[in-house]
């Protein structure tokens, strides 16, 4: 299979720089692997905070007589296209997985790394997709909607980690700080985790279910979204005193950066979430909310691969044919 590598629209060229990979258009395919990703996170809260969990009552077809969404006596039609278009985004993420597994395997000269994490992506669609049906038999049990949630943050991590590992070597990872500092950064990291596990325990508590006939945690609301709320100034705290040890102990700057990003990110969700409670939980904030979730976590995963470094390659390990021929890369 032969695809053109000279072709004199730039943005062809960077829709088919999978197959003949820079080390930079891997990394922007490992970067719109990690932003599709959250994206479909995000539009899964969509479904369920419009009520339309159910909008497609069987899997893998929409109804029992069809793939596609027909008239159904007891779905509404809007229901049924708000999921089903966010089934269909399941194939754009599919695609970029794929495009970074074909990426990953033609980069010269092959990195078993970058490979084995490629591979995650188009595998870790597949496992969602089948726990999608799951979802959908189980009528949105609160606990297959939360695990479908916490998968997808396993899969923007391994995203990221592609990134991340694209643009080093394969050395032995050194430090840029001191150990203490990057154990915080480790700390801080599952702490991060810790508060989208309350998270989903919060929104499977909460009034969005998705769908009427949904089952709900019984748990107390009240006392879910205070534990909410107290890991969330567990994860602030950290964050600060990461961001203040980063700054005493003049930590390269990238490391700076990474975690006064996050701060920031951090503060912007707080402001969200005490205004959703405050407002009675309205849907349009719950979809910012889940969006500031998975900024979060993207952005705690920048600090911790700030906080390390690997072996640069050297310059022919960083290049591909394509590069020695001049082709653009991918920015």
């Amino acid at each position: 299979m032969k695809l053109p590598t000279d072709h004199p629209n730039r943005h062809v060229l960077r829709l088919l720089s999978f197959w003949a990979p820079t080390t930079q258009s891997m990394r922007a395919w490992a970067m719109a692997s990690v932003v599709v990703n959250a994206g479909i996170a995000v539009t899964g809260a969509g479904v369920r905070v419009t009520g339309s969990g159910l909008g497609c009552p069987t899997w893998p077809k929409c109804t029992p007589d069809s793939f596609i969404p027909v008239a159904h006596p007891e779905v509404s039609m809007l229901n049924m296209l708000v999921e089903f278009g966010n089934r269909l985004l399941t194939f754009l993420v599919l695609a970029v997985g794929v495009a970074c597994v074909v990426a990953a395997f033609r980069l010269a000269p092959r990195r078993r790394s970058l490979m084995r994490l490629a591979l995650l992506q188009p595998a870790g669609v597949m496992a969602q997709a089948l726990w999608g049906g799951l979802v959908v038999n189980t009528m949105l049990n609160p606990f297959t909607v939360g695990m479908h949630f916490l998968i997808s943050t396993g899969l923007i991590a391994a995203c990221w980690m592609l990134y991340a590992r694209a643009g080093e070597g394969d050395g032995p990872a050194r430090r840029v700080t001191h150990r203490d500092i990057r154990r915080l950064g480790h700390a801080l990291l599952a702490a991060v985790f810790a508060l989208l596990v309350v998270g989903v325990g919060v929104s499977g508590t909460g009034p969005h279910s998705g769908d009427e006939m949904a089952s709900r945690f019984d748990l107390d609301i009240e006392a879910v979204a205070r534990l909410h709320a107290d890991v969330a100034y567990l994860v602030v705290g950290l964050t600060f005193a990461l961001l203040f040890a980063l700054h005493v102990s003049n930590a390269p700057r990238p490391a700076r950066r990474a975690a006064l990003a996050l701060l920031a990110v951090e503060l912007g969700q707080g402001v969200i979430g005490y205004t959703q409670y405050f407002l009675a939980v309205p849907a349009a904030l719950v979809l910012l909310h889940v969006l500031g979730s998975t900024l979060v976590w993207i952005a705690a995963l920048r600090v911790v691969t700030s906080l390390r470094t690997r072996t640069p390659q050297t310059a022919p390990a960083g290049h591909s044919p394509a590069e020695a021929a001049g082709a653009p890369a991918v920015v």
